[in-house]
């Protein structure tokens, strides 16, 4: 079989040889991968580790690479919004699975096992602040996945069906996908002290997720329905922007990825905390622990 050559134009490698956007190198990158969106938040991460092996900054790409407990680890920023895991996604992959001096698809893939630690906020009363959420099942909102060829192989399609269903889906915005974290690394990661969730991706921070605050919207209304939605006994629990993305991507690729937050405002009962750093710390060490 005639091997794939990526040209020039699609996957763009710096002059260093670094891939585009992260400007990571392909021998930088391991197996293991923390995710997480503030790029500040990645030194966070890198205080854990026993030793750094590298530091890259690139616009809002920012990466410390090093070891933990014997484990070559790096933890990567994405910056905020699902756009941004397009971009990370694909780079990360390219750099597992695409020789940069031939620009060939190798024929043996290369598997990441990717976790994102973040924030987000509650739809459910009884998810109370500093509740670790993975998002066993993530509901994109963002359109990222429509793109691409095989998206109905690895999407919940009932789910997607029923959810449009009950919330009286506007047919002015993308299309709804459902997606399964991978299962192994959910067992992996989440224990008695994480609740399993079902999360929604959304393609921005106010009008998108039901905030008002100049304009009007346009379903005002539509948080009030995904909180009452229900499929076979799962109900939404929760709001971010960038699982959906990662979980789809990655389950198209073949990486291993999930994503888990700290619940840090309550859309439901209307409280939050600002001052999360301390339960985000807290979620990073236990992460680092079981990946």
């Amino acid at each position: 079989m005639e091997k794939k050559i990526i040209p020039p134009s699609e996957l763009i490698i710096n002059p260093d040889g670094s891939v585009f956007h992260l400007h990571l190198l392909p021998e930088q990158l391991t197996d293991r991968i923390i995710l997480v969106g503030d790029p500040a938040r990645v030194n966070m991460v890198a205080e854990f580790f026993d030793t750094r092996t590298f530091e890259v900054s690139s616009r809002e790409f920012h990466t410390i690479g090093g070891i933990y407990k014997g484990k070559p680890i790096m933890c990567l920023s994405h910056g905020i919004g699902p756009d941004n895991i397009d971009i990370v996604i694909n780079e990360l992959d390219a750099l597992a699975n695409v020789d940069f001096a031939t620009r060939e698809v190798k024929d043996w893939k290369r598997s990441l096992t990717m976790v994102r630690i973040g924030t987000s906020g509650a739809l459910q009363p009884e998810l109370t602040l500093g509740t670790p959420v993975i998002a066993e099942k993530s509901i994109g909102f963002d359109g990222v996945l429509n793109y691409y060829a095989g998206r109905n192989e690895v999407s919940d399609l009932e789910f997607e069906h029923a959810l449009c269903e009950h919330t009286g889906w506007n047919p002015l915005w993308a299309k709804p996908y459902v997606v399964d974290a991978d299962a192994g690394l959910v067992d992996l990661i989440g224990r008695d002290d994480m609740v399993r969730g079902n999360t929604i991706s959304a393609v921005g921070f106010y009008g998108p997720q039901g905030r008002e605050l100049r304009l009007p919207l346009a379903n005002p209304d539509l948080n009030r329905r995904i909180e009452s939605f229900e499929f076979k006994g799962r109900r939404v629990t929760n709001y971010e922007m960038e699982s959906a993305p990662l979980a789809g991507l990655g389950r198209l690729m073949g990486h291993r990825c999930m994503t888990v937050c700290s619940i840090i405002a309550n859309r439901f009962t209307n409280v939050s905390n600002p001052n999360y750093k301390n339960g985000i710390r807290s979620l990073i060490e236990t992460v680092l622990e079981r990946i």
